[in-house]
């Protein structure tokens, strides 16, 4: 069974930074393509960044320039760095993980960006 468990959440002045984490347990890391969602209250959740196994990535247009994700298959573990952050990235941020025949989701992390 796949766990993923996202860290480095908090609350953040505009312009401010923070690095969310999520590591990755019960299934062979490199194999899967791996990403963020992010969902403010009352609001659909949305794509964020996404990875694929050999290090291509996708960002939503509201985290190009600002947001970078990155993987470490050595410690099982996606990253999304982001930077200039604003009031409206404001959201709980899931991490995830895609196999052949499902997506597996994370808890979620609270970021809160003040202004």
């Amino acid at each position: 069974q796949v766990q993923l468990v996202e860290s480095g959440g908090g609350l953040v002045q505009a312009g401010g930074s923070l690095r969310l984490s999520c590591a990755a347990s019960g299934r062979t890391f490199s194999s899967h393509a791996m990403g963020w969602f992010r969902q403010a209250p009352g609001k659909q959740r949305d794509l964020v960044a996404a990875i694929s196994t050999g290090g291509n990535t996708n960002y939503a247009d509201s985290a190009k320039g600002r947001f970078t994700i990155s993987r470490d298959n050595a410690k099982n573990t996606v990253y999304l760095q982001m930077n200039s952050l604003k009031p409206e990235d404001t959201a709980v941020y899931y991490c995830y993980l895609d196999t052949p025949t499902r997506r597996y989701w994370g808890q979620g992390t609270q970021v809160t960006v003040s202004s």
